[in-house]
């Protein structure tokens, strides 16, 4: 039997059950089998990135979060924008793996997901870059307006959006199963 190709799903949002949580967990039930999902949506409880605690004395927290990095076969982050940038949790997340290769030639799909997103979408792109991890163009996503797009029960109400996200969870597998 193959193994399957872990993915870990980090949401963005601190808001439970947010859209960016709702879309990671779409992807999660409609990918190919051969994928495991785990979605981490713990991002407020990661302690604020300290320089002089980053390598020899990071916190048990961020050695477990950088631990399902490093063991994931790819990330997938989907985040909102907050006042046109990344939300601060997400960031200091991501700082906290700077000084590390975790994302080094990892698999990565990034979607912004918010009204606009379009800065977040950016900042996003250029912070994944210089952690120097691996992704196509059709490996991201900016879904705009997503409030209306995605109803309280998780459900993508909007055509255009639902073609787009099977068109990334495709393009994203694809990464994945051409190597097998």
């Amino acid at each position: 039997m193959p193994k399957s190709i872990k993915i870990f799903a980090i949401t963005g949002s601190t808001r439970k059950n947010s859209s960016n949580y709702k879309i990671l967990k779409y992807i999660s039930e409609n990918i190919k089998t051969d994928f495991e999902v785990e979605i981490f949506e713990d991002l407020d409880e990661l302690p604020h990135f300290t320089p002089d605690l980053d390598i020899e004395n990071a916190p048990e927290k961020i050695i477990s979060f950088r631990n399902k990095i490093a063991q994931a076969d790819g990330i997938i982050i989907c985040t909102p924008e907050y006042v046109f940038s990344l939300p601060g949790s997400l960031k200091n997340a991501l700082e906290w793996c700077v000084s590390t290769i975790i994302f080094s030639k990892k698999k990565v799909g990034l979607i912004t997901a918010s009204a606009s997103g379009e800065m977040a979408h950016d900042q996003l792109i250029l912070i994944i870059r210089t952690l120097e991890a691996q992704f196509e163009d059709e490996n991201l996503l900016l879904i705009q307006g997503v409030r209306g797009k995605i109803d309280e029960e998780g459900k993508i109400i909007n055509d255009e959006t639902l073609a787009a996200l099977n068109k990334f969870i495709t393009n994203f597998e694809n990464q994945f199963l051409t190597e097998m």
